[in-house]
């Protein structure tokens, strides 16, 4: 059995994935778990009397290693997995689940914490301190610290099931991507589709022995197909088939699972004293109650519908006229959206992506940070890493001194799930007055290059990448004496202000004259397509709010009421879609069974926080159209009080200090072209 300290031994202190086989994982995190119960049991046998330092500090430092070896194994469990990685999550995310519960439900451990922080007047704490005796014990006194052993019980029980049920949902949706194929063999049924699209389904066909073309329901092969595929059949055939991931009533359908995840969410919340799951979620939140998050989703919604409703009249409109299409249905819409978009703009996505090479885009976001906060990245390749596409860059500042790892892993693969992601390996933090630099992730899922042609991307896949590598500065600009409270450990409702923020970069002329060069001619991108680029930026913005919004209010509802007599999921689902429905309704879709963000990721009761973050960044980026987009003063303050500060204080605090004032509705109104004004209440 290796040394987990040992395998950590190298020049950077990074993820060995080249030494830890899959088999290894559940041995090492079992040690791990061990040796943080050992490290809990000094803390509570310690004699002395409790206080900060030997009993909160000592607690931030403990675990250290189980955290690093559990990061990296739910990352290859989500970006590189097997059957034999998912067999062991399944093993392992209860041990967690149950080591969690050990320590937040230790009562020695709790009183020590308890007389520290009854005590905390007197303490002479700076404010980071206060911070994490404060998230220290609200963590035990909101989740059962006080309860009795069979209460305890019951909420160890209720965890452990949790686990692998979420477990569970995730495999179900990814085992669904990965089963679908369109396999197409006429050339009748490939018209409309881009040159660059169809060679890279002609790849797939090949690389499988077969002829013609396949498409499937990974992003890079499904938004391009639903974009620009005449065959409306194809199209239907193709959205019914991702539409009802989860939900064909076989062994991989997520109903069960979800009745069984919200209603445990929903006991859970009960046996701690909260009305709901999201009553609990929110106390820790910006917007604090659910009656907030609705009234926000609301007021938005308010504002929204009535544009939204314009714009599907007028897309209906164009269809009809276009191919006599009578009822626009779900998987009309992109395609009508770009034919539109296409007509009233002369834009076309298959027009911008030559000026889009992944390499160009990368060394892109990589001067606009070097530019905003002096960050320079070197690409190294003495890191270990899981697969071959991952990419490892070592970050500097200016006087090359140490800032961070940067990991990229950009392309689609059967043992990746869809979507994109921002995961640490090492977090951040100053001990014994050595400032320890984080080691970051960023996880996409973009086009890949092909024979003929490299990875270019289309603009919603720019703005991507901008967006996780936003996170990604979050977590490699902090600056904080406790991990506990560093880079993206913030509010959930605040974490996605970076990673919006900086895709407004991408619409910039400024910052695309830094990137987007043609990638067979070298020409920068035409000043009439940036013009073109920012006119259609609120193009179907009204939809594409409700769109947002419709998903907030489904997660609230499964999350904010009780869900125990709910029988039918696709039911319970078209009655809380009720007021935001544009389109008709498709039984054979479910979106709930593939919501992996509310019943996989960390989302649930939380999805709402992507519209609240619009306000916040819309907000802030006015600042820095009206001083500049590289404007250094602004930056400097944006870094200092928000990215290097984690959730070292109060979100709104820290938002304040840099901005001057709370954040103003009306920047995200102006830019969505929703005009009235929407409160954003965090009193």
């Amino acid at each position: 059995m290796y040394n987990t300290k040992e395998l950590f031994d190298n020049a950077y202190g990074f993820a060995p994935f080249g030494k830890i086989q899959p088999a290894d994982y559940l041995p090492l995190i079992e040690r791990e778990i061990e040796n943080a119960k050992r490290e809990i049991d000094e803390i509570t046998s310690n004699p002395d009397i409790p206080d900060f330092k030997n009993t909160i500090e000592a607690m931030e430092y403990s675990g250290e290693y189980l955290d690093r070896i559990t990061s990296m194994f739910f990352n290859l469990n989500s970006a590189e997995t097997n059957d034999e990685i998912q067999k062991l999550a399944q093993k392992i995310s209860p041990l967690l689940a149950e080591f969690g519960n050990d320590i937040r439900l230790n009562q020695e451990l709790f009183k020590r914490i308890e007389a520290v922080y009854l005590q905390r007047e007197n303490l002479e704490l700076n404010t980071e301190q206060q911070t994490l005796l404060e998230k220290r014990y609200k963590s035990f006194a909101r989740n059962g610290a006080g309860l009795s052993e069979a209460k305890k019980k019951q909420l160890r029980d209720i965890d452990k099931e949790l686990s692998s049920l979420s477990l569970k949902f995730g495999e179900n949706v990814l085992a669904e991507t990965n089963t679908f194929e369109l396999h197409l063999t006429e050339e009748k049924d490939i018209s409309g589709i881009p040159e660059g699209a169809l060679e890279a389904a002609g790849n797939l066909a090949e690389s499988k022995g077969k002829e013609g073309w396949i498409f499937n329901l990974n992003y890079p092969s499904f938004i391009p197909f639903m974009t620009y595929a005449d065959n409306r059949e194809l199209r239907k055939k193709m959205f019914l088939a991702s539409g009802s991931k989860g939900f064909h009533g076989d062994e991989l359908d997520n109903r069960e699972i979800i009745l069984k995840i919200a209603r445990l969410r929903f006991e859970r919340a009960n046996l701690l004293g909260y009305k709901t799951h999201a009553h609990y979620v929110l106390e820790e939140r910006m917007a604090e109650t659910p009656e907030k998050v609705n009234d926000f989703l609301n007021e938005l919604l308010e504002k929204a519908k009535p544009a939204a409703q314009k714009e599907f009249g007028q897309l209906q409109a164009f269809a009809r006229e276009q191919d006599g299409i009578e009822q626009l249905q779900k998987w009309d819409g992109a395609y009508y959206t770009e034919k539109l978009k296409q007509k009233l703009f002369d834009l076309d996505d298959e027009k911008l992506k030559p000026y889009f090479k992944l390499e160009n885009v990368i060394h892109g976001v990589f001067t606009v940070a070097n530019k905003l906060y002096d960050l320079n990245f070197e690409e190294v390749h003495d890191v270990d890493k899981y697969h071959e596409d991952v990419k490892t860059y070592r970050v500097t500042d200016n006087n090359d001194k140490f800032i961070s790892l940067l990991y990229a892993d950009f392309f689609p693969r059967p043992g990746k799930r869809n979507g994109a992601w921002m995961t640490s390996y090492k977090s951040q933090c100053i001990k014994n007055g050595t400032n320890d630099r984080p080691h970051i992730s960023i996880v996409c899922n973009f086009t890949k290059p092909t024979k003929t042609k490299p990875s270019l991307l289309a603009f919603n896949e720019v703005t991507t990448l901008f967006h996780e590598f936003g996170h990604a500065l979050h977590g490699m600009l902090a600056n904080t004496t406790y991990p506990s409270l560093s880079g993206t450990s913030v509010y959930w409702d605040f974490v996605e202000l970076p990673s919006q923020v900086l895709e407004n970069w991408c619409y910039e002329e400024e910052a695309l004259q830094l990137f987007a060069r043609h990638y067979e001619t070298g020409e920068n991108l035409p000043i009439e397509y940036i013009k073109k680029i920012k006119d259609s930026s609120n193009f179907m913005e009204g939809i594409q709010t409700m769109r947002q919004l419709s998903f907030g209010l489904l997660d609230m509802s499964w999350h904010g009421t009780d869900p125990t007599p709910v029988t039918d999921v696709k039911a319970y689902e078209a009655k809380a879609f009720a007021a935001t429905n544009l389109y008709p309704e498709t039984p054979e879709t479910c979106m709930s069974t593939a919501f992996s963000h509310i019943f996989q990721g960390g989302y649930s009761s939380g999805y709402y926080s992507y519209k609240w973050a619009e306000v916040l960044d819309a907000d802030t980026f006015e600042l820095f159209k009206e001083k500049g987009i590289f404007n250094k003063e602004v930056a400097n303050k944006f870094k200092d009080n928000v990215l290097s500060r984690g959730g070292t204080e109060n979100p709104m605090i820290l938002y304040k200090r840099f901005r001057g004032q709370e954040p103003k509705p009306d920047a995200l109104l102006r830019r969505a072209g929703l005009l009235e004004e929407v409160s954003l209440k965090t009193e």
